[in-house]
């Protein structure tokens, strides 16, 4: 009998630290993982002033650039295939930042199916390519690595209105259509559209001949706004990037708090259990000596 009971005791007691020992490297894990939300939150928190400021200064120059546009009572002519431009990034770990762009296209698309989409970020752009690959004439990676960049949307913009479409035309000849996530708040962003012109529809404009513009000077203007429309939309995206990564590391370290109370109950549980069969282990085998 004595036989038997420390064979059971030594298989309980060698089950008792092996699990012990799981517990322990799964704490190390997520102590090591919340060190890194931890930081990773730290400078998000660090960058969302900053970009907070940029997109003030971007927002500013937008909205005086389509004040002018509907002052001259602009009107979007309705075509079968305007240009869409989706506005993300290359960076994870910031929520559904990427999807919010993606499913405002993927709406937009399903009323406009023949139309082009030109997408910035590979995150958006591994979306959309799942039902619209074919529509998707170019993308542009690598942007706003170091924060939204005057330089980067120019050369977006160029790329737009000097590259031409399959049919020959150019790809803003019918206009089109910005969309990306509007910063409301730093828990709060939303998907927005924002319309490009071409030339062609600021020339028809009702009260256009109240200045005297020629047309090489329509056609400047056409690149200014289209430009500062991307800068705007980028300086907005990475603003709400920001402040969505600050929150979800933010969720993340939280998350990752309670497993590690949890996980420490569950360890001093098991360390008390197995010290107990040790003390049964150690009185019963007294015992059958006695």
């Amino acid at each position: 009998m004595s036989i038997v009971g420390r064979s059971s005791g030594a298989l309980g007691q060698a089950r008792g630290y092996a699990t012990l020992k799981e517990i322990q490297m799964r704490l190390k894990s997520i102590s090591n993982i919340a060190k890194i939300t931890k930081s990773m939150k730290m400078i998000a928190s660090t960058k969302v002033t900053k970009a907070q400021r940029n997109m003030e200064t971007a927002r500013a120059y937008g909205q005086s650039a389509n004040s002018l546009l509907s002052h001259i009572e602009v009107v979007q002519k309705e075509a079968a295939n305007p240009l869409v431009v989706a506005v993300s990034s290359d960076r994870g770990l910031c929520g559904g930042i990427h999807s919010s762009v993606s499913r405002a296209v993927k709406r937009y698309m399903a009323n406009h199916q023949e139309s082009s989409i030109a997408v910035i970020g590979q995150k958006a752009r591994n979306q959309i390519q799942r039902d619209y690959r074919e529509n998707i004439i170019m993308h542009f990676d690598q942007v706003t690595k170091v924060g939204p960049l005057w330089l980067e949307a120019s050369m977006i913009a160029d790329q737009i209105l000097g590259s031409k479409a399959e049919g020959g035309a150019d790809k803003l000849e019918n206009g089109g259509t910005i969309v990306y996530n509007k910063f409301k708040s730093v828990i709060s962003y939303e998907a927005t559209p924002l319309a490009v012109h071409s030339a062609e529809t600021i020339a028809a404009a009702p009260k256009l001949a109240a200045y005297e513009v020629d047309d090489a000077i329509l056609k400047s203007y056409e690149e200014f706004t289209l430009a500062n429309s991307l800068y705007w939309a980028l300086a907005e995206g990475y603003a709400s990037e920001m402040a969505a990564k600050r929150t979800a590391m933010e969720n993340a370290t939280k998350n990752a708090g309670e497993m590690i109370t949890k996980l420490t109950l569950t360890y001093n549980r098991s360390r008390q259990a197995a010290i107990t069969n040790e003390l049964i282990d150690i009185i019963t085998g007294a015992s059958s000596l006695n």
